[in-house]
């Protein structure tokens, strides 16, 4: 946008109104900003043109239609990952290395007595340091 302003170009060209905008309120502000500075904008696969009140009111419809589709979109995958959790599937990335309780209470006993750091005793156990840190603090790690 910093680039319109400066009228570094005269037409925006992109594939398509919903890949430009998130939402129909940030689609509509931008395409007003860009009409402002004097620069065309124009979606390649919807075909719009936005000279004439027609071709604004289907790139409303346009925007208003990707918001709607990406919002039933979250709503199923936030469905899914809470359904996932319910049934006890594991989220996330798998573990580098399960560390028996031997490993355990020496990685412990280092960060503790030697105060040695949590990227090195990653390194040396085979875990991530997120998987050091939640180990010192005595969280389970699965």
């Amino acid at each position: 946008m910093a680039d319109a302003c400066r009228r570094r170009f005269d037409i925006l060209l992109c594939w398509k109104v919903d890949r430009f905008g998130r939402s129909l309120k940030h689609l509509v502000d931008a395409i007003a900003d860009l009409d402002s500075y004097g620069v065309a904008f124009v979606s390649l696969r919807d075909n719009l043109d936005l000279s004439t009140p027609s071709g604004r009111l289907m790139m409303q419809i346009v925007g208003a239609m990707a918001e709607f589709e990406r919002s039933l979109i979250q709503e199923r995958v936030i469905s899914g990952l809470r359904n996932a959790k319910l049934k006890g599937k594991r989220l996330g990335r798998p573990s580098l290395k399960k560390l028996t309780l031997a490993e355990t209470a020496r990685l412990k006993n280092e960060r503790k007595r030697e105060h040695v750091p949590f990227r090195q005793l990653a390194k040396k156990y085979g875990v991530s340091v997120w998987t050091a840190h939640r180990i010192c603090k005595g969280k389970a790690v699965s």
